[in-house]
């Protein structure tokens, strides 16, 4: 599977990224290892997306990470 996920940062913003092993980059975010995210610990996994299709998957990363797919994060997804 691969998978879209949607982390809550300390700082009350979010951060998308994308995984093929969804467990082991949580464990990696949450231990600081990734540069992203190492100063906005402590981090909360909100939401995941899983994909049978990659090419789909990074589509629907680079569509969160858009203006209109904040906008669309923010009305149905997001209620920070």
């Amino acid at each position: 599977m691969f998978y879209v996920y949607i982390l809550l940062c300390s700082d009350k913003r979010t951060y998308i990224g994308s995984c093929f092993d969804l467990k082991e980059r949580l464990e990696l975010h949450k231990k600081g290892k990734v540069l992203a995210t190492c100063r906005r610990l402590p981090l909360k996994l909100y939401s995941y997306f899983d994909f049978s299709n990659k090419y789909t998957m990074y589509s629907f990363e680079k569509y969160l990470k858009s203006g209109s797919g904040r906008a669309f994060m923010k009305k149905h997804i997001i209620d920070v």
